[in-house]
């Protein structure tokens, strides 16, 4: 793999050059995007030149989508004419099902593989991008491609493969839940209320502060499964209100302690002891 051309130099598609950069990839990074955002890549050093789409696809070996899902799924549309045979292709959209499947109508000359890095900050735009942002992070794939793989792993995320739509399913609940759930919250946290507001208000929160414009996209695209894990959530909810008064309240918290200490050994995993 001798040059990469990411579409959207932003946070993640910013990143992921960072990253591949740190990894020790030599070749040439292309960048497409906006003027503005050109600029500050070039600035930073996070590419090495911009291209229009058409020039910046036939030059490379493996073409990286950073773009919000609807972008990712115009640019499908057009690609294929300007790959050359045999291109790898990708992406790091948040739902899959449309993206993939959109792929599969529309590249032929090029290989797509679908991905999406479970890593981001509240902050956009390339002047937040880090070489780290994905060290220790689940690195989803929707098929396997050995290249691909390789990169993902010496970039230090965690790889995982899954089709399209238990992706969708799982980041309906791990993802975009958690998002509706902060923004629910911080708008029922009143002026009055706010005076008290500790840590866990914060915490709890910090989602809130995530633009729309990213989330449109993914409401729109990843629907059914988001409407499933609401009412999933909302039953549960419904169940601690009716164990408010009864020890049953008990056995939830102590239910809810374990399967909160092994997603945090999953992410962080103990050392050798």
């Amino acid at each position: 793999m001798n040059t990469v051309s990411i579409v959207g130099v932003g946070l993640i598609g910013g990143s992921f050059a960072l990253a591949l950069r740190q990894a020790g990839f030599a070749g040439r990074i292309i960048g497409v995007s906006s003027p503005r955002t050109i600029a500050a890549a070039l600035e930073r050093g996070v590419i090495d030149e911009a291209l229009p789409l058409a020039p910046a696809a036939a030059a490379a070996d493996l073409i990286y989508l950073a773009q919000p899902i609807e972008q990712i799924l115009c640019t499908l549309e057009t690609l294929d004419r300007h790959l050359r045979p045999g291109t790898l292709v990708t992406d790091a959209g948040s739902t899959k099902r449309a993206i993939v499947g959109h792929a599969a109508h529309h590249i032929r000359r090029g290989e797509f593989v679908g991905g999406h890095p479970m890593a981001g900050k509240e902050s956009r735009g390339v002047e937040q991008a880090e070489a780290g942002l994905f060290r220790g992070r689940p690195y989803v794939l929707s098929s396997r491609n050995a290249v691909l793989e390789s990169w993902i792993e010496r970039i230090g995320a965690r790889l995982v493969i899954l089709d399209a739509t238990e992706h969708d399913r799982l980041v309906a609940l791990t993802s975009h839940l958690p998002q509706l759930i902060s923004t629910a919250l911080a708008s029922q946290i009143t002026p009055e209320a706010a005076q008290v507001a500790g840590p866990a208000a914060l915490d709890l929160t910090r989602l809130a502060l995530s633009p729309y414009e990213i989330w449109r996209d993914i409401f729109a695209t990843n629907a059914d499964a988001i409407e499933g894990a609401l009412g999933a959530f909302i039953a549960r909810l419904e169940a601690l209100r009716a164990a408010l008064r009864s020890p049953e309240m008990q056995r939830e918290f102590d239910r809810a302690a374990v399967a909160a200490a092994a997603l945090r050994n999953l992410r962080d995993p103990p050392g050798p002891s």
